[in-house]
């Protein structure tokens, strides 16, 4: 018998995320409205620097962890830009799926965006935004072909990006067969025409996919569909940005709510 969800162990990966980058931390360490669990300084930094996030880890009740600079680059998963240090913020409403799927109660309706081969990490930020101020139960993140939830992205969803409600997933198809699984439907957002999305019928319990910048919905997304849905263009214009398509989406999804 295998075990539930909730007593699965939880991978830190799935509940913090890692800021790297000497201004980025300093800012996670100096917003009181972020709990941090750590912060790992690099060996051979600086005095300053040294100095510097000691009192800044100290004043958050925190000891500063020292580590060799290789360990570092990988904790940071970014050895290019990482400058010796990272913190793991707590990401509150981050999750599995299946504990998200656990929690929510049945027949409850939800709506989920599933963002699927996204490369870009300002638009994965933007999304997240959106998808928070619209109010979406969640946003599903595949741990594979999509961007971590690093410093870019938080700088592009303005911060929100600690607070959003985060699905994880080995791939967004994995994601997607559990969520049929629970009920939901899982529509593809698609340019290539059909019915439109203002004017299908969506149900209680519904998942989005909005595709990566190039390619679109990847084929093993497209096999878990049950169907696709488009957003008219008028005047020529053949398609929106990703994070465009999917803030028209989010808040549609959020009327249809209301």
């Amino acid at each position: 018998m295998s075990p539930s969800p909730s007593s699965r162990p939880v991978s830190p990966k799935d509940a913090f995320v890692t800021v790297y980058g000497r201004k980025p931390v300093l800012e996670a360490l100096g917003d009181p409205e972020l709990t941090v669990d750590k912060v790992v300084l690099a060996d051979g930094v600086d005095r300053d620097a040294v100095r510097t996030f000691t009192e800044a880890a100290r004043a958050r009740g925190l000891t500063l962890q020292r580590a060799s600079a290789q360990r570092v680059k990988v904790l940071a998963g970014n050895g290019r830009q990482d400058q010796g240090v990272l913190a793991d913020v707590v990401a509150p409403r981050m999750r599995t799926v299946e504990h998200f799927l656990e929690e929510l109660p049945d027949a409850a309706d939800a709506r989920v965006l599933v963002l699927d081969g996204l490369t870009n990490p300002a638009n994965v930020g933007m999304i997240l935004r959106s998808a928070t101020g619209a109010g979406l139960e969640g946003v599903l993140l595949p741990r594979r072909g999509a961007p971590s939830i690093d410093p870019l992205v938080v700088k592009a969803s303005a911060g929100i990006a600690f607070h959003a409600p985060v699905l994880r997933a080995r791939t967004a198809a994995d994601g997607l067969a559990a969520l049929a699984e629970a009920g939901f439907v899982l529509l593809g957002l698609d340019g290539s025409g059909g019915t439109t999305l203002f004017d299908a019928e969506l149900p209680g319990r519904v998942a989005l996919v909005v595709g990566g910048e190039t390619d679109g919905i990847t084929d093993d997304v497209r096999a878990e569909l049950h169907g696709t849905v488009t957003i008219p263009l008028a005047d020529g214009v053949e398609s929106l940005n990703a994070a465009c398509a999917a803030t028209v989406a989010c808040f549609e999804l959020a009327r249809r709510q209301q």
